[in-house]
Protein backbone atom coordinates (compact mmCIF):
# COMPACT_ATOMS: atom_id res chain seq x y z
CA UNK A 1 0.00 0.00 0.00
CA UNK A 2 1.53 2.99 -1.30
CA UNK A 3 1.81 5.60 1.46
CA UNK A 4 4.24 9.17 -0.43
CA UNK A 5 4.92 11.90 1.34
CA UNK A 6 5.72 14.72 -1.89
CA UNK A 7 8.34 17.33 0.28
CA UNK A 8 9.76 20.05 -0.75
CA UNK A 9 13.37 18.03 -1.73
CA UNK A 10 11.57 15.03 -3.14
CA UNK A 11 9.44 12.37 -1.54
CA UNK A 12 9.55 10.26 1.06
CA UNK A 13 9.21 6.56 2.52
CA UNK A 14 8.40 5.89 5.87
CA UNK A 15 8.97 2.72 7.51
CA UNK A 16 7.41 1.52 10.42
CA UNK A 17 7.80 -1.36 13.02
CA UNK A 18 5.50 -2.09 15.96
CA UNK A 19 5.37 -3.08 19.80
CA UNK A 20 2.58 -4.65 21.06
CA UNK A 21 1.82 -5.40 24.75
CA UNK A 22 -1.00 -8.01 24.72
CA UNK A 23 -2.32 -8.82 28.52
CA UNK A 24 -2.16 -12.68 28.57
CA UNK A 25 -5.92 -14.32 29.34
CA UNK A 26 -5.23 -15.58 32.46
CA UNK A 27 -6.64 -15.69 36.15
CA UNK A 28 -3.36 -14.92 37.90
CA UNK A 29 -0.65 -12.24 37.27
CA UNK A 30 2.77 -13.67 35.92
CA UNK A 31 4.64 -14.43 38.95
CA UNK A 32 1.72 -13.86 41.54
CA UNK A 33 -1.59 -15.57 42.36
CA UNK A 34 -3.51 -12.20 42.65
CA UNK A 35 -6.64 -11.89 40.07
CA UNK A 36 -5.66 -10.35 36.81
CA UNK A 37 -9.21 -9.41 36.61
CA UNK A 38 -10.13 -6.06 34.59
CA UNK A 39 -12.19 -3.35 36.57
CA UNK A 40 -11.36 -3.92 40.49
CA UNK A 41 -11.87 -1.12 43.14
CA UNK A 42 -7.64 0.17 43.70
CA UNK A 43 -5.43 -2.15 44.98
CA UNK A 44 -7.41 -4.96 45.68
CA UNK A 45 -5.61 -7.78 43.86
CA UNK A 46 -2.15 -6.76 44.73
CA UNK A 47 -0.46 -9.58 46.63
CA UNK A 48 2.83 -9.08 48.63
CA UNK A 49 5.15 -9.58 45.32
CA UNK A 50 2.75 -7.28 43.23
CA UNK A 51 4.10 -4.81 45.97
CA UNK A 52 7.86 -5.34 45.77
CA UNK A 53 8.13 -6.05 49.85
CA UNK A 54 11.29 -7.78 50.67
CA UNK A 55 12.06 -11.12 50.64
CA UNK A 56 8.89 -12.40 48.67
CA UNK A 57 9.65 -14.60 45.54
CA UNK A 58 8.17 -14.71 41.93
CA UNK A 59 6.87 -18.09 40.94
CA UNK A 60 5.83 -17.89 37.11
CA UNK A 61 2.48 -18.88 36.26
CA UNK A 62 2.36 -22.08 33.91
CA UNK A 63 -0.72 -20.80 32.10
CA UNK A 64 0.58 -17.68 30.62
CA UNK A 65 4.09 -20.18 29.74
CA UNK A 66 1.47 -21.81 27.59
CA UNK A 67 -0.71 -19.02 26.33
CA UNK A 68 2.69 -17.73 24.62
CA UNK A 69 3.73 -20.43 23.20
CA UNK A 70 0.41 -20.77 21.78
CA UNK A 71 0.49 -17.17 20.37
CA UNK A 72 3.45 -17.42 19.24
CA UNK A 73 2.69 -20.84 17.33
CA UNK A 74 -0.86 -19.13 15.88
CA UNK A 75 2.19 -16.53 14.04
CA UNK A 76 4.12 -19.70 12.69
CA UNK A 77 7.04 -18.43 15.14
CA UNK A 78 10.08 -20.21 16.25
CA UNK A 79 9.48 -21.17 19.54
CA UNK A 80 12.73 -21.13 21.95
CA UNK A 81 12.51 -24.26 24.26
CA UNK A 82 15.08 -21.85 26.63
CA UNK A 83 14.77 -18.74 27.37
CA UNK A 84 15.93 -16.89 30.41
CA UNK A 85 13.86 -13.97 32.66
CA UNK A 86 15.99 -10.61 33.10
CA UNK A 87 15.07 -7.58 35.36
CA UNK A 88 14.82 -4.31 33.17
CA UNK A 89 16.00 -1.67 35.93
CA UNK A 90 14.06 2.01 35.80
CA UNK A 91 12.41 4.19 38.49
CA UNK A 92 8.45 4.64 38.28
CA UNK A 93 6.26 5.71 40.96
CA UNK A 94 3.90 2.83 39.67
CA UNK A 95 6.55 0.16 39.56
CA UNK A 96 7.63 -0.44 43.08
CA UNK A 97 10.34 -3.22 43.08
CA UNK A 98 12.42 -1.10 40.89
CA UNK A 99 12.74 -2.76 38.04
CA UNK A 100 10.11 -4.91 35.53
CA UNK A 101 10.71 -8.78 34.93
CA UNK A 102 11.12 -9.11 31.41
CA UNK A 103 13.12 -11.07 28.80
CA UNK A 104 15.91 -9.52 26.54
CA UNK A 105 18.15 -11.46 24.40
CA UNK A 106 16.48 -14.76 25.09
CA UNK A 107 13.23 -14.33 24.79
CA UNK A 108 10.47 -17.52 24.45
CA UNK A 109 9.00 -16.76 21.27
CA UNK A 110 11.64 -15.64 18.17
CA UNK A 111 11.02 -14.67 14.47
CA UNK A 112 7.76 -15.23 13.23
CA UNK A 113 5.12 -13.88 10.56
CA UNK A 114 1.91 -12.41 10.21
CA UNK A 115 -0.41 -12.01 6.58
CA UNK A 116 -1.77 -8.60 5.90
CA UNK A 117 -5.26 -8.36 3.56
CA UNK A 118 -4.70 -5.83 1.48
CA UNK A 119 -7.56 -4.01 -0.42
CA UNK A 120 -6.98 -4.79 -3.41
CA UNK A 121 -7.50 -8.35 -3.02
CA UNK A 122 -3.45 -9.20 -2.50
CA UNK A 123 -1.82 -10.20 0.69
CA UNK A 124 1.45 -8.68 2.05
CA UNK A 125 3.32 -10.75 4.77
CA UNK A 126 5.23 -8.82 7.51
CA UNK A 127 7.91 -10.13 9.90
CA UNK A 128 7.41 -11.04 13.32
CA UNK A 129 11.15 -10.05 15.40
CA UNK A 130 10.11 -11.81 18.65
CA UNK A 131 7.47 -12.14 21.69
CA UNK A 132 8.82 -12.16 25.15
CA UNK A 133 6.72 -12.28 28.68
CA UNK A 134 6.78 -9.00 30.91
CA UNK A 135 5.17 -8.07 33.67
CA UNK A 136 3.18 -5.28 33.53
CA UNK A 137 3.91 -1.78 36.10
CA UNK A 138 0.85 -0.63 37.84
CA UNK A 139 -0.75 2.65 37.45
CA UNK A 140 0.02 6.41 37.88
CA UNK A 141 -3.47 8.43 39.01
CA UNK A 142 -3.37 12.06 38.66
CA UNK A 143 -6.45 13.70 38.40
CA UNK A 144 -7.94 12.86 41.76
CA UNK A 145 -5.93 15.59 43.53
CA UNK A 146 -4.97 18.90 43.00
CA UNK A 147 -1.40 18.24 44.39
CA UNK A 148 -0.99 14.58 44.88
CA UNK A 149 -0.90 11.19 42.64
CA UNK A 150 -2.18 8.29 43.77
CA UNK A 151 -0.97 4.74 42.92
CA UNK A 152 -3.04 1.84 41.79
CA UNK A 153 -1.16 -1.36 41.70
CA UNK A 154 -3.91 -3.58 40.31
CA UNK A 155 -2.23 -4.05 37.34
CA UNK A 156 1.34 -4.11 38.79
CA UNK A 157 2.66 -7.99 37.90
CA UNK A 158 -0.10 -8.25 35.17
CA UNK A 159 1.22 -10.65 32.35
CA UNK A 160 2.43 -8.92 29.15
CA UNK A 161 3.09 -10.35 25.52
CA UNK A 162 5.28 -8.10 23.86
CA UNK A 163 5.28 -8.63 20.44
CA UNK A 164 7.77 -7.09 18.01
CA UNK A 165 7.53 -6.59 14.19
CA UNK A 166 10.29 -5.91 12.00
CA UNK A 167 10.27 -2.16 10.35
CA UNK A 168 8.03 -3.85 7.71
CA UNK A 169 5.33 -2.02 7.38
CA UNK A 170 5.10 1.33 4.93
CA UNK A 171 1.53 3.39 5.50
CA UNK A 172 -0.76 4.16 8.32
CA UNK A 173 -2.93 2.19 7.02
CA UNK A 174 -0.33 -1.28 6.60
CA UNK A 175 -0.44 -0.36 10.48
CA UNK A 176 -4.05 -0.21 10.79
CA UNK A 177 -4.37 -3.76 8.93
CA UNK A 178 -1.74 -5.39 11.00
CA UNK A 179 -3.23 -4.02 14.53
CA UNK A 180 -6.49 -5.71 13.29
CA UNK A 181 -4.99 -9.21 12.08
CA UNK A 182 -3.08 -9.04 14.91
CA UNK A 183 -5.86 -8.57 17.74
CA UNK A 184 -8.15 -10.96 15.20
CA UNK A 185 -5.54 -13.80 15.35
CA UNK A 186 -4.99 -13.45 19.29
CA UNK A 187 -8.92 -13.66 20.07
CA UNK A 188 -9.24 -16.27 17.54
CA UNK A 189 -6.44 -17.91 19.88
CA UNK A 190 -7.61 -16.91 23.30
CA UNK A 191 -4.71 -15.48 24.78
CA UNK A 192 -5.48 -11.64 24.55
CA UNK A 193 -9.04 -10.20 24.27
CA UNK A 194 -7.54 -7.29 22.50
CA UNK A 195 -9.55 -4.70 24.20
CA UNK A 196 -7.79 -1.61 23.60
CA UNK A 197 -10.41 0.57 25.77
CA UNK A 198 -9.29 -1.32 28.87
CA UNK A 199 -5.53 -1.41 27.95
CA UNK A 200 -5.64 -5.07 27.35
CA UNK A 201 -3.91 -4.49 24.03
CA UNK A 202 -1.54 -1.27 23.60
CA UNK A 203 1.10 -0.16 21.06
CA UNK A 204 3.84 1.49 20.37
CA UNK A 205 5.24 2.48 17.23
CA UNK A 206 8.35 3.05 16.15
CA UNK A 207 8.73 5.80 12.94
CA UNK A 208 11.18 7.17 10.66
CA UNK A 209 11.21 8.42 6.97
CA UNK A 210 13.67 7.83 4.37
CA UNK A 211 13.72 9.43 0.38
CA UNK A 212 12.26 7.21 -2.18
CA UNK A 213 14.20 4.45 -2.88
CA UNK A 214 16.93 4.64 -0.69
CA UNK A 215 17.35 1.73 1.72
CA UNK A 216 18.74 2.88 5.04
CA UNK A 217 16.89 3.07 8.37
CA UNK A 218 17.15 6.67 9.72
CA UNK A 219 16.69 7.57 13.37
CA UNK A 220 13.76 6.73 14.64
CA UNK A 221 10.97 7.97 17.39
CA UNK A 222 9.09 5.56 19.11
CA UNK A 223 5.07 6.71 20.41
CA UNK A 224 4.29 5.67 23.41
CA UNK A 225 0.79 3.24 24.41
CA UNK A 226 -1.69 4.31 21.91
CA UNK A 227 -5.21 2.63 22.66
CA UNK A 228 -6.85 2.68 19.23
CA UNK A 229 -6.34 1.52 16.23
CA UNK A 230 -7.44 4.72 14.73
CA UNK A 231 -5.21 6.88 16.77
CA UNK A 232 -2.23 4.70 15.92
CA UNK A 233 -2.83 5.34 12.46
CA UNK A 234 -3.17 9.08 13.22
CA UNK A 235 0.04 9.33 15.40
CA UNK A 236 2.09 7.32 12.51
CA UNK A 237 0.93 9.82 9.77
CA UNK A 238 1.34 13.13 12.37
CA UNK A 239 4.75 11.51 13.06
CA UNK A 240 6.02 10.81 9.64
CA UNK A 241 4.89 14.13 8.32
CA UNK A 242 7.31 15.94 11.20
CA UNK A 243 10.10 14.00 10.42
CA UNK A 244 10.38 15.12 7.25
CA UNK A 245 9.78 18.72 8.22
CA UNK A 246 13.01 18.27 10.17
CA UNK A 247 14.71 16.81 7.79
CA UNK A 248 13.97 19.29 5.02
CA UNK A 249 14.56 22.23 7.27
CA UNK A 250 18.42 21.25 7.74
CA UNK A 251 17.72 19.66 11.10
CA UNK A 252 18.45 15.80 12.97
CA UNK A 253 16.06 13.55 14.50
CA UNK A 254 16.64 12.40 18.31
CA UNK A 255 16.11 9.62 19.06
CA UNK A 256 13.48 9.66 21.73
CA UNK A 257 10.09 8.24 22.94
CA UNK A 258 7.27 10.76 22.44
CA UNK A 259 3.50 11.11 23.45
CA UNK A 260 0.93 11.30 21.17
CA UNK A 261 -2.19 13.74 22.18
CA UNK A 262 -5.44 12.35 20.07
CA UNK A 263 -7.20 15.94 21.00
CA UNK A 264 -4.33 18.26 19.49
CA UNK A 265 -2.94 15.13 16.93
CA UNK A 266 -0.28 15.71 17.48
CA UNK A 267 2.99 13.93 19.33
CA UNK A 268 5.38 15.61 22.15
CA UNK A 269 8.42 14.47 23.14
CA UNK A 270 8.46 12.59 26.49
CA UNK A 271 12.16 11.62 27.10
CA UNK A 272 15.06 10.46 25.16
CA UNK A 273 15.05 6.88 24.03
CA UNK A 274 17.19 4.57 26.02
CA UNK A 275 18.89 2.32 24.64
CA UNK A 276 19.60 -1.56 26.10
CA UNK A 277 22.51 -0.26 28.39
CA UNK A 278 20.76 2.38 29.62
CA UNK A 279 18.16 -0.30 31.42
CA UNK A 280 21.26 -2.62 33.14
CA UNK A 281 19.52 -6.30 31.83
CA UNK A 282 20.69 -9.12 33.83
CA UNK A 283 19.50 -12.72 34.51
CA UNK A 284 16.52 -12.46 37.22
CA UNK A 285 18.57 -14.51 40.21
CA UNK A 286 15.06 -15.42 41.71
CA UNK A 287 13.96 -17.00 38.59
CA UNK A 288 15.29 -20.02 36.59
CA UNK A 289 15.68 -20.34 32.98
CA UNK A 290 12.22 -21.20 31.33
CA UNK A 291 12.83 -24.59 29.68
CA UNK A 292 10.63 -27.19 27.87
CA UNK A 293 10.83 -29.86 25.47
CA UNK A 294 9.39 -30.85 21.83
CA UNK A 295 6.54 -32.78 23.88
CA UNK A 296 5.10 -29.87 25.86
CA UNK A 297 5.20 -27.63 22.56
CA UNK A 298 3.38 -30.37 20.35
CA UNK A 299 0.64 -30.48 23.10
CA UNK A 300 -0.17 -26.81 22.86
CA UNK A 301 -0.16 -27.22 18.81
CA UNK A 302 -2.62 -30.23 18.95
CA UNK A 303 -5.37 -27.95 20.64
CA UNK A 304 -4.75 -25.01 18.37
CA UNK A 305 -8.43 -24.34 16.26
CA UNK A 306 -8.28 -22.99 12.44
CA UNK A 307 -6.46 -19.84 12.31
CA UNK A 308 -8.27 -16.78 10.57
CA UNK A 309 -5.82 -17.92 7.43
CA UNK A 310 -6.96 -20.95 7.23
CA UNK A 311 -10.05 -20.07 7.27
CA UNK A 312 -10.49 -17.80 5.28
CA UNK A 313 -8.67 -20.05 2.43
CA UNK A 314 -11.59 -22.77 3.31
CA UNK A 315 -14.71 -20.32 3.05
CA UNK A 316 -13.20 -19.56 -0.76
CA UNK A 317 -12.80 -23.23 -1.51
CA UNK A 318 -15.93 -25.15 -0.22
CA UNK A 319 -18.51 -21.83 -0.39
CA UNK A 320 -17.06 -19.74 -3.34
CA UNK A 321 -16.77 -16.98 -1.49
CA UNK A 322 -14.29 -14.09 -2.37
CA UNK A 323 -11.50 -12.96 -0.75
CA UNK A 324 -12.71 -9.87 0.11
CA UNK A 325 -15.90 -11.75 1.97
CA UNK A 326 -14.28 -14.60 3.28
CA UNK A 327 -12.25 -12.39 4.46
CA UNK A 328 -14.72 -9.84 6.16
CA UNK A 329 -16.18 -13.31 7.86
CA UNK A 330 -13.10 -14.32 9.49
CA UNK A 331 -11.93 -10.93 10.94
CA UNK A 332 -13.91 -12.08 14.18
CA UNK A 333 -14.28 -15.68 15.20
CA UNK A 334 -18.00 -15.39 16.16
CA UNK A 335 -19.25 -13.68 13.07
CA UNK A 336 -17.11 -16.78 11.19
CA UNK A 337 -19.28 -19.19 13.26
CA UNK A 338 -22.49 -17.36 13.48
CA UNK A 339 -22.49 -17.86 9.19
CA UNK A 340 -21.36 -21.57 8.87
CA UNK A 341 -24.50 -22.49 11.23
CA UNK A 342 -26.83 -20.41 9.35
CA UNK A 343 -25.30 -21.60 5.80
CA UNK A 344 -25.97 -25.03 6.89
CA UNK A 345 -28.37 -26.40 3.92
CA UNK A 346 -28.17 -23.44 1.79
CA UNK A 347 -26.35 -21.48 -1.00
CA UNK A 348 -23.24 -20.01 0.72
CA UNK A 349 -23.34 -16.93 -0.94
CA UNK A 350 -27.19 -16.42 0.24
CA UNK A 351 -26.07 -16.68 3.45
CA UNK A 352 -23.08 -14.26 2.97
CA UNK A 353 -25.20 -12.04 1.91
CA UNK A 354 -28.02 -11.79 4.52
CA UNK A 355 -25.17 -12.63 7.13
CA UNK A 356 -22.96 -9.57 5.50
CA UNK A 357 -25.66 -6.96 5.03
CA UNK A 358 -28.85 -7.71 6.62
CA UNK A 359 -27.41 -9.07 9.75
CA UNK A 360 -24.30 -6.97 10.18
CA UNK A 361 -26.32 -4.18 9.50
CA UNK A 362 -28.87 -4.33 12.05
CA UNK A 363 -26.14 -5.06 14.53
CA UNK A 364 -24.68 -2.01 13.65
CA UNK A 365 -27.74 0.07 14.18
CA UNK A 366 -28.02 -0.93 17.93
CA UNK A 367 -24.77 -0.86 18.20
CA UNK A 368 -24.30 -4.31 19.72
CA UNK A 369 -22.11 -7.47 18.94
CA UNK A 370 -22.98 -10.53 17.10
CA UNK A 371 -23.38 -12.43 20.41
CA UNK A 372 -26.22 -10.72 21.58
CA UNK A 373 -27.87 -10.62 18.09
CA UNK A 374 -31.95 -11.18 18.00
CA UNK A 375 -31.96 -13.48 15.90
CA UNK A 376 -30.02 -16.52 16.34
CA UNK A 377 -27.58 -18.09 13.34
CA UNK A 378 -30.53 -21.22 13.78
CA UNK A 379 -33.15 -18.96 13.17
CA UNK A 380 -31.54 -16.99 9.93
CA UNK A 381 -30.68 -20.23 8.46
CA UNK A 382 -34.38 -21.30 8.72
CA UNK A 383 -35.37 -18.10 7.04
CA UNK A 384 -32.58 -19.03 4.34
CA UNK A 385 -34.13 -22.52 3.57
CA UNK A 386 -37.62 -20.45 3.14
CA UNK A 387 -36.36 -18.32 0.63
CA UNK A 388 -34.26 -21.63 -1.12
CA UNK A 389 -37.29 -23.67 -1.13
CA UNK A 390 -39.53 -20.81 -2.67
CA UNK A 391 -42.04 -20.43 0.72
CA UNK A 392 -41.07 -16.31 0.66
CA UNK A 393 -39.66 -14.37 -1.76
CA UNK A 394 -37.09 -11.70 -1.12
CA UNK A 395 -39.20 -8.99 -0.53
CA UNK A 396 -40.99 -11.04 2.12
CA UNK A 397 -38.26 -12.40 3.42
CA UNK A 398 -36.65 -9.46 4.37
CA UNK A 399 -40.20 -8.35 6.03
CA UNK A 400 -40.20 -11.46 8.71
CA UNK A 401 -35.90 -10.47 9.47
CA UNK A 402 -37.44 -7.38 10.91
CA UNK A 403 -40.40 -9.11 12.78
CA UNK A 404 -37.45 -11.48 13.65
CA UNK A 405 -35.69 -8.82 14.88
CA UNK A 406 -38.07 -7.04 16.79
CA UNK A 407 -39.94 -10.38 18.22
CA UNK A 408 -37.46 -12.53 18.43
CA UNK A 409 -39.84 -15.20 17.28
CA UNK A 410 -38.32 -17.79 14.54
CA UNK A 411 -40.00 -17.54 10.93
CA UNK A 412 -41.93 -20.64 10.64
CA UNK A 413 -43.99 -18.42 13.70
CA UNK A 414 -44.16 -15.53 11.77
CA UNK A 415 -44.96 -17.06 8.08
CA UNK A 416 -47.74 -18.69 9.73
CA UNK A 417 -48.98 -15.47 12.23
CA UNK A 418 -49.49 -13.79 9.31
CA UNK A 419 -49.73 -15.82 6.26
CA UNK A 420 -46.94 -14.87 4.10
CA UNK A 421 -46.54 -18.51 2.29
CA UNK A 422 -45.17 -17.13 -1.53
CA UNK A 423 -47.65 -18.29 -4.26
CA UNK A 424 -46.35 -20.64 -6.53
CA UNK A 425 -49.18 -21.94 -7.99
CA UNK A 426 -49.77 -20.87 -11.17
CA UNK A 427 -53.64 -21.30 -11.57
CA UNK A 428 -53.55 -18.86 -9.03
CA UNK A 429 -51.17 -16.48 -10.85
CA UNK A 430 -53.20 -17.18 -14.24
CA UNK A 431 -56.28 -15.98 -12.64
CA UNK A 432 -55.01 -12.95 -11.43
CA UNK A 433 -53.28 -11.87 -14.59
CA UNK A 434 -56.14 -12.68 -16.77
CA UNK A 435 -58.15 -10.31 -14.20
CA UNK A 436 -55.20 -7.81 -14.75
CA UNK A 437 -54.87 -7.65 -18.57
CA UNK A 438 -58.59 -7.47 -18.98
CA UNK A 439 -58.79 -4.02 -17.03
CA UNK A 440 -55.90 -2.87 -18.41
CA UNK A 441 -56.10 -3.74 -22.46
CA UNK A 442 -55.27 -0.26 -23.64
CA UNK A 443 -51.81 -0.95 -21.59
CA UNK A 444 -52.05 -4.33 -22.66
CA UNK A 445 -51.98 -3.32 -26.70
CA UNK A 446 -49.15 -0.83 -25.76
CA UNK A 447 -46.89 -3.72 -24.64
CA UNK A 448 -47.61 -5.34 -27.77
CA UNK A 449 -47.13 -2.57 -30.16
CA UNK A 450 -43.30 -2.42 -28.48
CA UNK A 451 -43.67 -0.53 -25.05
CA UNK A 452 -42.14 -3.39 -23.61
CA UNK A 453 -40.66 -1.41 -20.49
CA UNK A 454 -44.62 -2.10 -19.67
CA UNK A 455 -43.47 -5.63 -18.31
CA UNK A 456 -42.74 -4.17 -14.89
CA UNK A 457 -46.04 -2.42 -14.49
CA UNK A 458 -47.81 -5.37 -15.35
CA UNK A 459 -45.49 -7.52 -12.40
CA UNK A 460 -45.90 -4.81 -10.18
CA UNK A 461 -49.32 -4.73 -10.53
CA UNK A 462 -49.49 -8.82 -9.95
CA UNK A 463 -47.34 -8.78 -6.83
CA UNK A 464 -50.55 -6.75 -5.65
CA UNK A 465 -52.99 -8.56 -6.51
CA UNK A 466 -51.44 -11.05 -4.52
CA UNK A 467 -50.38 -9.04 -1.82
CA UNK A 468 -46.59 -9.09 -2.85
CA UNK A 469 -46.77 -13.42 -2.46
CA UNK A 470 -46.72 -14.32 -5.92
CA UNK A 471 -43.15 -15.41 -6.70
CA UNK A 472 -41.81 -12.97 -8.87
CA UNK A 473 -40.07 -15.17 -11.49
CA UNK A 474 -43.37 -17.51 -12.09
CA UNK A 475 -45.10 -14.37 -12.10
CA UNK A 476 -42.68 -13.26 -15.18
CA UNK A 477 -42.32 -16.13 -16.85
CA UNK A 478 -46.63 -16.13 -16.89
CA UNK A 479 -46.60 -12.78 -17.95
CA UNK A 480 -44.39 -12.84 -21.04
CA UNK A 481 -46.05 -16.12 -22.23
CA UNK A 482 -49.71 -14.29 -22.43
CA UNK A 483 -48.18 -10.92 -23.66
CA UNK A 484 -47.03 -11.96 -26.39
CA UNK A 485 -49.33 -14.44 -27.41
Amino acid sequence: MSYIIKGDTGEWEVVIGLEVHAQVISKAKLFSGASADFGAEPNMQVSFIDAGMPGMLPVINAHCVQQAVRTGLGLKAKINKRSIFARKNYFYADMPQGYQISQYDMPIVGEGILVLDMPDGSTRSIGIERLHLEQDAGKSVHDMHATKSFIDLNRSGVALMEIVSKPDLRSPEEAGLYLKKLRSILRYLGTCDGNMEEGSMRCDANVSVRPVGSTELRTRCEIKNVNSVRFVMQAIEHEAMRHVDVWESGGKIDQETRLYDSNKNETRAMRSKEMAHDYRYFPDPDLLPLEFDDAFIAGITSTLPELPDDKKARFMKDHGLSAYDAGVLVAEQENALYFEEAAQGVDAKLANNWVSTNLFGLLNARGIPITESPISAKNLGRLLQLISDNTLSSRMAKDVFETMAETGKDADAIVAEQGLKQITDTGAIDTAIDQIMAENADKVEQYRSGKVQLMGWFVGQVMKATQGKANPGVCSELLKKKLES
